[in-house]
C-alpha cells in the first residue's frame, strides 16, 4: 500500500490534535494519514458514512489507564463500541469487559474472552441477560434494584455461590448534562446510600447463601471533565463500606468505581489524562482507608469512551451545500442514523475537509445530517473551505465511541462500515449493513 508522504511545515495543521489520533497527520495534499493510511483512501474503498478506527490508539490508551493505576482492574465499557476484533484487542492489553446485554456478553464469551473478567450490569437486566451471564460463568452481577437479589439467587446453578456488586448512590453530582448524571439522590438508577436502601440491600443479599457480596459499585455519569467527584465518591463510599462493616461484620474487599470519564471532542475541551484521574483516585482512596481504619479494597475502573472515542473518525460525502440568510449549510449522506448523540443531548463535533487541498478561506459552516429531521445536525460554526463542494469528504474525529453502537435503521439507510487501521495497514471490522439486510428481517406476507 502507498502511503501519501508527510506534509511539509506550511501545510495547515490539524485543528486540535487532542481529538484525532495520535497517528494523525495531515498531508501535501490536503489529506490526513489515520495509522499510515490515507483517509480519502478509505472513503473511496469502502464508501461513506464509514468510521475508521486506529487500533494503536485504542491499544495505547488501554495501556494508559493500565499504567495510571497498577493495582486495579481496568474493565472496558463494552457499550461503547464491541466487535469481535475490539475483544481481541482488550484480551490482549489484559483488561476486562463490561457488558450490558447476553449480546454483548455472548459476543465475547464465543470468542474466548475469560468470562471471569466480565462485569454485567445495567439498571433493568433481562431474563435472557441473567440466564445467560449464570450459564457463562461471568465474574461479577451488579444489582441494580431489589427485586434482582432474589431474581439472580433462584438462578445460580452452584455449587459455589455468584458474586456479586451492589450499585449504589454516593450523592456526587457530576456529569456534562443533566442527562448523563447517574450519581446522585432521586436517580432511578441503583440505590441510595443516604435514606438506607443500599444498607438494606446489602443485608438480604447476605443473606442469601448463593450469593457472594463482594463490594459497592458506583457510575457517577459520563463525560466527567475532574478527578475530583471520584475523589468525593471514594470517601463516601469507604464510609458506607466501614458502616457495613461495624453493622454486619464483613469487611468488602473490592470498589468498583465505573466509568464516565471525560475525552475532548472540540478543541479546547477538557480532559485530563488517565493518569490525573488515577493519582486523585488513589490518594483519596489512601487517605480515605486510613481515616475509616480500613483495608484498602481493590479497586475497578470502567473506561469505555476515554478509551475508544479518540481512536475512531466518521467520513462522510458531502451530497448538499446551501448558502441562505448567510448561513452555509451542508449536507452529508449520514446523519443521527449512525450518530444520534447531537440530536439526542447536544453533542458537539468538529470536522475537517480530507481528499484535496482547498485555497478558499475558511468559513463557519453547519454540517446537517440526511434525514428529515430538524435535530439532525452532525456539528455547527466549524471552518471549512468556502469552496466546499458535492463529493468531497469530511472527516469528524472523536468519533470511536457511542456511534457505530448506537446506530440505527432509520429511513433504511443501512449502518456504516467499520475499518481498522494499523501500522500503514487497513481491514474491515463490520461491513456496511445493506438493502438485504434489511429484507432478511421482513418475513411479512
Amino acid at each position: 500500500m502507498t502511503v501519501v508522504s508527510v506534509a511539509p511545515v506550511s501545510t495547515p495543521a490539524l485543528a486540535a490534535p487532542s481529538v484525532w489520533p495520535a497517528s494523525a497527520v495531515p498531508t501535501a495534499d490536503g489529506d490526513v494519514t489515520v495509522g499510515g493510511v490515507p483517509l480519502s483512501e478509505i472513503a473511496d474503498r469502502h464508501g461513506t458514512p464509514a468510521y475508521v478506527l486506529d487500533e494503536g490508539e485504542v491499544r495505547a490508551r488501554a495501556r494508559a489507564w493500565r499504567r495510571a493505576l497498577p493495582d486495579a482492574d481496568v474493565v472496558y465499557a463494552a457499550k461503547a463500541f464491541l466487535s469481535r476484533a475490539v475483544v481481541d484487542w482488550m484480551a490482549q492489553e489484559g483488561l476486562g469487559l463490561d457488558v450490558r446485554s447476553a449480546g454483548e456478553l455472548e459476543l465475547a464469551a464465543t470468542r474466548g474472552f475469560p468470562t471471569e473478567r466480565m462485569v454485567l450490569h445495567g439498571n433493568a437486566k433481562s431474563p435472557g441477560d441473567l440466564r445467560t451471564a449464570l450459564r457463562f460463568g461471568v465474574g461479577r452481577i451488579v444489582i441494580d434494584s431489589d427485586c434482582e437479589i432474589a431474581r439472580i439467587a433462584a438462578q445460580v446453578p452452584g455449587p459455589e455461590p455468584q458474586q456479586v456488586m451492589v450499585r449504589v448512590l454516593p450523592d456526587v453530582m457530576a456529569g456534562s448534562a443533566a442527562g448523563c448524571r447517574t450519581g446522585a439522590a432521586g436517580q432511578r438508577f441503583g440505590l441510595s446510600i443516604a435514606n438506607g436502601d443500599a444498607a438494606d440491600a446489602v443485608a438480604r443479599i447476605l443473606g442469601q447463601p448463593c450469593l457472594e457480596l463482594v463490594g459497592p459499585h458506583i457510575h457517577l455519569g459520563s463525560q466527567i471533565a475532574s478527578p475530583e467527584p471520584y475523589a468525593r465518591s471514594v470517601r463516601r463510599v469507604i464510609a458506607f463500606m466501614a458502616g457495613i462493616r461495624e453493622r454486619y461484620g464483613v469487611t468488602l474487599p473490592e470498589l468498583d468505581l465505573g466509568g464516565g470519564f471525560a475525552v475532548a471532542y472540540l478543541p479546547g475541551d477538557p480532559a485530563p489524562s488517565p493518569a490525573a484521574y488515577g493519582r486523585r483516585i488513589h490518594d483519596e482512596l489512601v487517605r480515605s482507608c486510613a481515616e475509616f481504619d480500613f483495608p484498602q479494597p481493590r479497586l475497578t475502573v470502567e473506561p469505555g469512551r476515554s478509551i475508544m472515542a479518540t481512536a475512531g473518525i466518521a467520513l462522510y460525502r458531502v451530497l448538499s451545500v446551501k448558502r441562505t440568510a448567510g448561513r452555509l449549510v451542508v449536507a452529508v449522506d449520514g446523519g443521527m442514523s449512525d450518530n444520534p448523540r447531537p440530536a439526542l443531548y447536544g453533542a458537539r463535533y468538529t470536522a475537517r475537509l480530507v481528499g484535496r487541498r482547498s485555497p478558499a478561506p475558511a468559513r463557519a459552516t453547519t454540517v446537517v445530517g440526511r434525514h428529515g429531521e430538524a435535530r439532525d445536525v452532525l456539528a455547527e460554526s466549524v471552518e471549512l473551505p468556502e469552496d466546499v463542494r458535492p463529493g468531497d469528504v469530511l472527516a469528524v474525529p472523536a468519533s470511536g465511541a457511542y456511534h457505530v453502537s448506537m446506530a440505527s435503521g432509520y429511513d433504511m439507510t443501512g449502518r456504516p462500515p467499520v475499518v481498522a487501521v494499523s501500522e500503514g495497514r487497513s481491514r474491515l471490522l463490520l461491513r456496511r449493513e445493506t438493502f438485504d439486510d434489511h429484507r432478511g428481517r421482513d418475513v411479512g406476507l
